[in-house]
This record gives structure tokens, C-alpha cells and sequence, in this order.
């Protein structure tokens, strides 16, 4: 049981439902409820739990604050895996380019692939643990993801290697989409926009601190070496998960004396005892349901138009850092030093904002909290990413002092940190019916964008110069927070006229 948890004493039930109310707004007050001491709380003995946790020690609620974190912690590992191993691999295209006699061109194409594919995979990931498990998915996606990664790492032609990097694209992006479903299972509700911060800023850092390691790799090594390495780094991942992971999907449907037995930690990785319950054709609708609600649409657009020039900026800056700086590998490699700080910045920004947001919203809603309190900080976000690109344009553009375009390139990333868990946060709130499934969406969100970006950003700057391309899409940024506008109009509203996602087999 967790330490920080009180028990109530009394067996009166609260006046009005606190569990999962997603619709009309959660109250984390218990005196608001004048539920007595009903209610299971927080250790400050007011926050009441949501959802409330059960009184079995296998409920992932009770679980010790180590293990939760300890999970945490490897789920953010291994979320971080996917993107630093194909931005990694973006350092090695011109050696592997002459190593092959293929174009960079070619190389690139394999790159945005890749990416693609860690996305839509997302909906494979969530039909897999819905119909096997949390656990299981994890666990055998990351073995084929390792043997793919040694694969592509001795692969001696460029179709051996592309077959392989298009099989590792698929199976390594459990951790991403499957992260906010880990969460939501082990964490409070007042918990989770810190714990969906650490776990998103493991996702972000990642495409920076990629090419900030190989390129000193393929400096003293070859560029093998960044695979090998990336192998490595995968099978640590695969340890941890053989360490820590454990099955956290609970039904609280279930009376406790009609939850399945718990046998062994090692049989729930492998599949053998198997706790989640639906269907396959039941595990493979369920992301499709999540799309048709509104606000999962709407988010999904919106973190495409906002996420995508980051990528399509950071997959471009070692071409224009060498155009325009005249930049060796390994000064391009430092270089990446500076959006990783301003990833640090934003992660720790975020560790206060948004819960100082969410009491703020709180105060002025007699303690009651909706989902939509989780997007007004997503206004100050989006201007922070918006200016800094449009002033990285600039920089580019006129050849400013590469300071200025590190300090630029840093500051979009703080802003990118906050909007990614704030996203996360909300859809989490509004659905938690369905965490998975409207993750999964976040994912194809940001991995198409980073695709499209990936394809289009480079000929763009070519073609009418970086001022007017980052202009451009620091506009498209800016004008993206028209969605939020209506989200926050109209969101809740909507929620309620469709209603929560219905999942075939939890209905």
C-alpha cells in the first residue's frame, strides 16, 4: 500500500460520485464533498484519490511509491529509446551514404520511414495490451526490437539494413504510446501531470541527446559503433523491464474476491498469466473508437501543426549548421548541448506549472477541476515555441552569432516540453476510460508531423531561405492555438454530448 495514502475510518458513503467523472469535472477537495472521512486521501488527509484504490494489495494503486517509480522510470527509458536511435542515426547518413555509394537522399527517406513507423505502430501496441497485457507487449516487443537493432548494426548492405531499421521502427515504440496507459494505471489523478512530465521529458530530450552522442562516436569510431551502442542501450532497456516491469492493468470492475490470482511476475511478462480480458477483434477497434471523439481529433491536429517544425528543425540543423557556420561533426555535436538544456529547462518548469495551473483553476471553481484547466498553459507554451523559431529563422537567415542560434534552438524546446505533457494531461483527464487508445493518437500526432517535416523542411529553407520557412511555421504554430481557443469553448461540452469512449469489451 502507498505510504502517502490515508484510509477512512467510516463506512458512509460520499454524497455524489468521485471516481472516474470526467464529464462533469473531478473534485480533489474531500471537505467539498462533505463526504466525512469516507474517503480514501493523500497524505496531507484532504486530496481525495482518483480514482479511489481498492483494498488489494495487488491493485497498482497500492503498490509501494518505489515500485511505481521504479516502473516509471523504465517506461521513460524506454520511451526515450525510439528517437534517440533514429536521430542518432541521422549523424551516420553521409559515411553510410559512402560506405553504400547511395545518396543522403535515400538515407533520409529511410530515417522519415522509420519515424512513421514508430507511430501508426502505436495502435498495434494498444490492440497487444489490451488482448495480452501491459507487461507481455513490453516485454516481447523490446526482444524483437533488440534483435532487429543487432540486425541492422551488422547489416553489410543498405537493403539488409533499411529491411531492419523499418522492422525496429515498428516494434520500438511501446514505450511511447503505452507510457500514459502505465501511468494512469499506478498514479492518482493529482499525480499525473508530474509523472506524465518526467515520463514526456525522457521523449523529447531524446532526438537531441542522439546526435550529441554519435557524433562524437563516429569522431573516434565508426559509424557501426552508434548501432552497437544504440543496441546496448536497448538491452538495458530490456534488463529494467526484466528487473521492475509488472502487469498493471486492473480491472476495477471486479469485486476483489473475483480478481484473478497473482502467481508470478515472471509468468505476467511472458503472457502465460494473463489478466487483461478482451477480445482481439475487441483490441483492435478500440483506437479507432478513440478517434471519433472530437477532442481526441482536435489534439491530434493540433500537436501535428505544433510538434512538427521541431522535428523538421532538428532533423535540418547539422546541414545548416555546416551551410552556413562552416561546422565540423564534432562542433555540431556540442552543439546539440544547447537544446538539451532547454529540454532540462522545460521539464523542470513543468514539474510546478502545471500543478500551480491546476490550483489556480481549482480556486476559481468552487474545487472543481475539468479536463480543459490541463490546456491554458499550452498558451504561454505555444508563444515561447513560436517566437524562438521564428527568431531561429532570423538567425539563420542573416547569419547572427551561433550563440544566438543555440539559445534560440534551446527555447523552443521549453516550450515544447510543457505543451507535450499538458496534451498528454488533458486527453488523459477527459478519457480515462481510455488511456491507451487516446495515446495512441498523441503519438501519430507527433510522429506524422515529424515525418512531414522531416521530408519537406530541408527544400523548403533551400527554396525561399530560413526566415521565411521558420516564419511561416512559427505562424502555423501561433494559428494552431485556435483549436485550444475552441477546446476550451466548447470542449467539455462536447465530451459531454458524446459521451465517454465506449470500449467493446468494458461497456
Amino acid at each position: 500500500m502507498s505510504k502517502e495514502t490515508k484510509f477512512a475510518s467510516s463506512t458512509t458513503e460520499p454524497q455524489i460520485p468521485i471516481d472516474e467523472n470526467a464529464s462533469s469535472g473531478y473534485i480533489l477537495d474531500a471537505e467539498k464533498l462533505g463526504a466525512g472521512d469516507s474517503l480514501k486521501t493523500a497524505g496531507d488527509g484532504h486530496t481525495v484519490l482518483i480514482p479511489q484504490p481498492t483494498d488489494d494489495r495487488n491493485d497498482p494503486l497500492n503498490w509501494s511509491p518505489w515500485k511505481k517509480h521504479a516502473i516509471l522510470l523504465t517506461i521513460s527509458f524506454i520511451s526515450f529509446l525510439p528517437d534517440f536511435g533514429t536521430a542518432a542515426g541521422s549523424v551516420t547518413q553521409i559515411p553510410q551514404a559512402k560506405s553504400w555509394h547511395i545518396s543522403v537522399t535515400t538515407i533520409q527517406q529511410s530515417v522519415a520511414l522509420n519515424t512513421m513507423l514508430s507511430g501508426v505502430s502505436g495502435i498495434a501496441v494498444v490492440a497487444l495490451s489490451n488482448y495480452f497485457g501491459r507487461a507481455p507487449t513490453f516485454f516481447w516487443m523490446r526482444l524483437v526490437t533488440i534483435a532487429g537493432v543487432i540486425w541492422y548494426a551488422k547489416a553489410q548492405t543498405f537493403h539488409s539494413f533499411d529491411s531492419a531499421r523499418m522492422l525496429v521502427g515498428f516494434f520500438v515504440g511501446a514505450g511511447q504510446t503505452g507510457g500514459l496507459m502505465w501511468i494512469r494505471d499506478m498514479f492518482f489523478l493529482h499525480e499525473l501531470p508530474r509523472k506524465i512530465n518526467i515520463w514526456s521529458a525522457f521523449i523529447i530530450v531524446s532526438p537531441y541527446l542522439g546526435p550529441f552522442t554519435a557524433s562524437f562516436v563516429v569522431w573516434g569510431l565508426t559509424w557501426r559503433w552508434v548501432y552497437w551502442i544504440y543496441a546496448i542501450l536497448n538491452y538495458v532497456g530490456f534488463l529494467l523491464i526484466l528487473l521492475f516491469a509488472d502487469e498493471t492493468f486492473y480491472d476495477r470492475r471486479l469485486p476483489q474476491d473475483q480478481q484473478p490470482a497473482w502467481k508470478s511476475r515472471p509468468l505476467r511478462l511472458l503472457g502465460i498469466e494473463k489478466h487483461a480480458n478482451a477480445s482481439i477483434t475487441e483490441s483492435c477497434v478500440r483506437p479507432f473508437i478513440a478517434i471519433t471523439k472530437v477532442p481526441v481529433l482536435i489534439i491530434t491536429i493540433f500537436y501535428f501543426l505544433n510538434f512538427a517544425w521541431t522535428i523538421g528543425v532538428n532533423a535540418t540543423l547539422a546541414t545548416w549548421l555546416a551551410k552556413y557556420y562552416h561546422f565540423t561533426g564534432k562542433q555540431t555535436g556540442l552543439f546539440y548541448f544547447a537544446p538539451i538544456v532547454g529540454c532540462i529547462i522545460g521539464a523542470t518548469l513543468g514539474h510546478w506549472l502545471h500543478d500551480l495551473i491546476a490550483r489556480w483553476y481549482t480556486r476559481r471553481h468552487n474545487g472543481v477541476i475539468d479536463a480543459e484547466a490541463r490546456l491554458y498553459i499550452i498558451y504561454g507554451a505555444s508563444f515561447i515555441v513560436g517566437l524562438f523559431i521564428l527568431l531561429l529563422g532570423q538567425a539563420l537567415q542573416h547569419q547572427w552569432h551561433y550563440m544566438a542560434v543555440a539559445i534560440f534552438d534551446a527555447g523552443q524546446l521549453i516550450g515544447v516540453n510543457i505543451i507535450s505533457t499538458a496534451v498528454n494531461a488533458y486527453l488523459g483527464d477527459a478519457y480515462p476510460e481510455a488511456p491507451g487508445e487516446v495515446d495512441t493518437w498523441i503519438v501519430i500526432g507527433r510522429t506524422m508531423g515529424g515525418f512531414m517535416a522531416t521530408y519537406i523542411n530541408l527544400l523548403w529553407v533551400e527554396e525561399v531561405g530560413p526566415a521565411s520557412a521558420l516564419g511561416t511555421q512559427a505562424g502555423i504554430t501561433w494559428a494552431a492555438l485556435s483549436l485550444i481557443v475552441f477546446l476550451q469553448f466548447f470542449g467539455k461540452k462536447i465530451r459531454q454530448w458524446q459521451g465517454p469512449i465506449m470500449l467493446p469489451g468494458r461497456v
